[in-house]
C-alpha cells in the first residue's frame, strides 16, 4: 500500500515552506558540482598531487553520483521519503564539512565519495516532492521556481568559488556550504511529511550492480578517453566492453524481474521517454560553456578570474530572466516555450562559434546572457510535459532516471566537444606549420604577419606560440559549432510531444 499526498493537509502556506525546503535542499547539491572545479589548482598544490591525481577529486564525486540517482526509487519505497532526505541532507552536509576539514588527498577523496553518494538522491526527490504537493496545473509555476535553484546554483558558483579561493583558501569553498546545509536539513525534519513508502518491497541487487557497473564504465570512458587516446587503448576497449555486457544483462534481468531496479512501466509513457532524451540533450547544452569558456578566456585571452566569474554570471542572470518568462507562458502550449528556449541557445552557440582571438567583453556577455535565457524557457517546459502523464505513485523512479540523463548528456556532450577542440586544434596547427617557410612570400610583408619582418633566427618561438593560439580558437569555434548544430538537430523532436487536453 503506498501512502498518498492526497491525504495531507497542504494550504498555500504549508507548499510554500515545501517550496523553499526543496530549493534549498537542490541548491546544497547543485553548488558542489561546479565550485570545486574553480580550486583544482590551489588543491594540486596544497596536497602535493599531480593533475592526473587531483582530477579523481571530480572524477570519483560523479561516478558515485551516477550510480546513486538511479538508488532514488527504491529507497523511497524501502524507506520513505522523509528518512531518505534527512538521512542524505545530514550525511552531505556532515561530508561536506569533513572536505573542508581533509588533510589528504585520500581522505578527500573519500569523502567526495560520501558527497556524491548521499548527495544524488537530492535534485530527483526534491522534485518529485514538488510535484507531488502541487496539482498538475501548478506544475509549471512550480518548475519555474525549482528550476532555479536546479541550474542557477552551478552558473553561479564558479564565480563565488574564484572569490573564496583568492580571498581566503581552497577550504572556504566547502564551508560555505554548511548553513544551507543545516537549513536544509532543519526544513526537511519541519516541513516535509512521509508519502511513496511501499510495503512488501523488494530491492533488485543484481539490477543495481548491472545497472551500476554499466554507468561506472560509461563515466569512466568519457572521463578518461581523450587521454588514452579512445579506442586505440586496451583500457577503454575493455572499458567499453564490459559496458556493453553489463547493459545487456542488466536489460535481460529487468525483462526477468518480478520487482526490477528501475521501472520499465515508465518507458510506457511517450511524453516521458521524449522528456528524457531532450533533457539528455538539455544537460549537454546547459553546463558544456561553464566547462569551454573558462579555459578559453584565461589560456588564449590572459582573463583573470574575476572578469571570467562575471561572464559566467551574466549567464546566470539570464537564466533568471528565462525562468521568470517561462512562468509568465506557462498557459501557451509548453512546445512554444521549448522552441524558443532551443531557438536562443542554438544562437548563442553560432554567436560563441564566430568568436576570434579579439572578441569583446560586450560580446562575450550577451551571449552568455541568450544562453542562460535560452536554457532557463526551455527547462520548465520540458519538466512539465516530461511528468504531465506519469502517475504520482511513480515520480521518485520517473524523476532519478530524468536527472540521471541530464547528468549523462553534460558528461558524453562534454566529452565529445574536448575531443573535437582537441583533434581540431591538432589540425589546424598542422596546417599552419606547412606553410612556414623561409620560402613564403607573404611572411616577409609587415602587414601581414603584423610585427615586422619574420627573422628565422629569433621568431620560430614567437610565431609558434602564436600558431598554437590561433589553432585552439579554432578548436573551441569548431567546439561551439557542434554545440550549435545539436540544438537544430533537436528541434524536430518536439513535434512528437503530445498535449493532454484539459479534462481528457
Amino acid at each position: 500500500m503506498t501512502t498518498t499526498v492526497a491525504e495531507f493537509d497542504e494550504t498555500p502556506a504549508y507548499r510554500a515552506l515545501i517550496m523553499m525546503t526543496m530549493a534549498g535542499t537542490t541548491m546544497l547539491y547543485s553548488l558542489t558540482l561546479t565550485m570545486v572545479n574553480i580550486v583544482l589548482p590551489q588543491l594540486q598544490g596544497a596536497l602535493s598531487a599531480s593533475q592526473e591525481q587531483i582530477s579523481w577529486v571530480v572524477t570519483l564525486n560523479v561516478l558515485a553520483t551516477a550510480i546513486a540517482t538511479p538508488l532514488t526509487g527504491s529507497i523511497v519505497a524501502i524507506f520513505g521519503r522523509r528518512k531518505v532526505l534527512i538521512f542524505c541532507t545530514s550525511g552531505f552536509t556532515l561530508a561536506t564539512l569533513a572536505c573542508g576539514f581533509a588533510t589528504s588527498l585520500e581522505s578527500l577523496l573519500f569523502f567526495r565519495i560520501l558527497q556524491g553518494l548521499l548527495g544524488a538522491p537530492l535534485v530527483p526527490l526534491s522534485q518529485a516532492t514538488l510535484l507531488q504537493s502541487y496539482p498538475r496545473e501548478m506544475h509549471a509555476k512550480v518548475n519555474s521556481i525549482y528550476g532555479m535553484s536546479v541550474v542557477v546554483g552551478p552558473a553561479i558558483a564558479p564565480s563565488l568559488g574564484g572569490y573564496l579561493s583568492q580571498a581566503y583558501d581552497w577550504r572556504w569553498v566547502f564551508f560555505l556550504m554548511l548553513p544551507l546545509g543545516i537549513l536544509a536539513v532543519i526544513g526537511n525534519m519541519r516541513w516535509i511529511k512521509d508519502a511513496g513508502k511501499v510495503e512488501n518491497v523488494r530491492f533488485d541487487y543484481i539490477g543495481f550492480t548491472l545497472f551500476s557497473t554499466a554507468i561506472v564504465c560509461l563515466q569512466l570512458m568519457l572521463d578518461r578517453g581523450e587521454r588514452e587516446d579512445w579506442f586505440e587503448s586496451l583500457y577503454i576497449l575493455s572499458l567499453c566492453s564490459f559496458m556493453a555486457i553489463a547493459f545487456y544483462m542488466f536489460v535481460t534481468n529487468t525483462y526477468f524481474s518480478r520487482q526490477p531496479y528501475i521501472n520499465p512501466r515508465i518507458f510506457l509513457n511517450r511524453n516521458y521517454v521524449i522528456g528524457v532524451f531532450l533533457v539528455f540533450v538539455y544537460g549537454s547544452l546547459n553546463f558544456t560553456p561553464l566547462v569551454l569558456l573558462p579555459p578559453m578566456l584565461q589560456n588564449l585571452k590572459g582573463y583573470p578570474d574575476e572578469l571570467i566569474g562575471f561572464i559566467l554570471a551574466m549567464r546566470g542572470v539570464g537564466m533568471i530572466i528565462g525562468f521568470f518568462v517561462a512562468a509568465r507562458m506557462g498557459r501557451l502550449d509548453p512546445r512554444v516555450g521549448m522552441v524558443l528556449g532551443m531557438g536562443c541557445i542554438g544562437l548563442s552557440g553560432w554567436a560563441m562559434s564566430l568568436y576570434d582571438l579579439n572578441v569583446g567583453l560586450n560580446a562575450l556577455s550577451w551571449a552568455s546572457v541568450l544562453q542562460g535565457f535560452g536554457c532557463g524557457v526551455l527547462w520548465v517546459p520540458l519538466a512539465v510535459i516530461t511528468f504531465s502523464t506519469i502517475p504520482q505513485n511513480l515520480f521518485p523512479e520517473a524523476s532519478a532516471f530524468f536527472h540521471l540523463l541530464r547528468n549523462l548528456g553534460t558528461s558524453v556532450f562534454v566529452a565529445l566537444s574536448v575531443t573535437l577542440l582537441i583533434r581540431t586544434a591538432k589540425i589546424r596547427y598542422s596546417e599552419m606549420s606547412e606553410a612556414l617557410s623561409p620560402y613564403n612570400e607573404s611572411l616577409s610583408f609587415p602587414g601581414v604577419i603584423g610585427e615586422g619582418v619574420v627573422d628565422w633566427t629569433t621568431s620560430l618561438g614567437r610565431l609558434a606560440a602564436e600558431m598554437s593560439r590561433q589553432s585552439a580558437m579554432i578548436g573551441y569555434d569548431n567546439a561551439f559549432y557542434f554545440y550549435a548544430l545539436t540544438c537544430l538537430v533537436s528541434l524536430p523532436v518536439l513535434s512528437l510531444v503530445t498535449i493532454k487536453k484539459q479534462g481528457g
